[in-house]
């Protein structure tokens, strides 16, 4: 462990509610953009679903899974749609919709298509479109949104890597991601990264998830991450989801909680850059 934490962070109650506020209040600063999109994009069974449904969670004031979620040991993604679920707060919608899709292939299973993640960034597939490798999704593809508008694309992509998994990865996703960020960047959205399941590498953390900060085991996992991205660190932030647990704790929240303020900054730089 290291003497001190490498991020300042603040595990209180007080946090905790100043950063329901802070998420709760989230409007993106163009008046023609309603909500920001964020979509999750990693491989198969890295937590994207879970970071979801952990969200509403914190929100609903219990643990819920709103999307769907499959097994991390499996190799072939649960979720096979495009599914956008709008985060809501004492019944009302808030400003941000986390979309969720078919995770990304590692070889012994075909995941989703590099010109399928584009479309869906650039706002072009409808709702609940289920996504085949052989059927492309093209201006033939039922409800293509020929047209979109800045309420339909994506403002922020987050690369979700599972922290216990980052030294094992399959060598092509580095490429893969290499590539995906280089086309994600030419259409100028902006991209942050969550490395999930910090309990699982580090047993203090495992404990006591605030001592994230001060496990030598997530911060070399955190640079290994940034390295498979080809992403600088200060981009990357740690969460621990909500998987087996019944009930709500209030550290695990504004970790989850700080992850998604993080997030919604880097989506409304995105609106701001697009306004511009």
């Amino acid at each position: 462990m290291l003497e001190k934490e490498w991020r300042n962070m603040e595990w209180s109650e007080e946090e905790r509610e100043k950063l329901m506020a802070c998420v709760s209040s989230f409007k993106p600063m163009k008046e023609s953009v309603s909500q920001a999109r964020v979509l999750l994009i990693g491989p198969v069974g890295a937590g994207k679903s879970s970071f979801i449904s952990s969200i509403q969670s914190i929100f609903f004031g219990r643990v819920i899974n709103c999307a769907m979620v499959g097994s991390s040991s499996s190799s072939c993604s649960f979720t096979k749609k495009l599914h956008s679920f709008c985060i809501r707060g004492s019944g009302e919608a808030m400003s941000v919709v986390m979309c969720d899709i078919m995770g990304i292939g590692d070889g012994e299973c075909i995941g989703l298509t590099l010109h399928d993640m584009l479309s869906v960034i650039k706002g072009h597939v409808p709702e609940g479109h289920k996504f085949s490798p052989d059927q492309p999704v093209g201006a033939d593809t039922e409800g293509f949104i020929s047209n979109p508008s800045m309420n339909d694309k994506v403002h922020c992509v987050v690369f979700v890597v599972d922290c216990s998994k980052v030294n094992s990865y399959d060598k092509s996703f580095s490429a893969t991601f290499e590539q995906l960020r280089e086309y994600i960047s030419h259409l100028g959205v902006h991209q942050v990264a969550l490395v999930t399941h910090v309990d699982q590498v580090c047993e203090a953390t495992g404990r006591d998830i605030t001592q994230v900060y001060r496990s030598k085991s997530v911060q070399q996992a955190m640079t290994k991450a940034g390295e498979l991205l080809g992403m600088p660190t200060s981009y990357i932030v740690p969460v621990k989801n909500y998987c087996s647990e019944l009930n709500l704790e209030q550290s695990t929240d504004v970790l989850l909680l700080k992850a998604l303020d993080h997030i919604l900054q880097y989506a409304n730089l995105c609106v701001l850059d697009k306004g511009n």
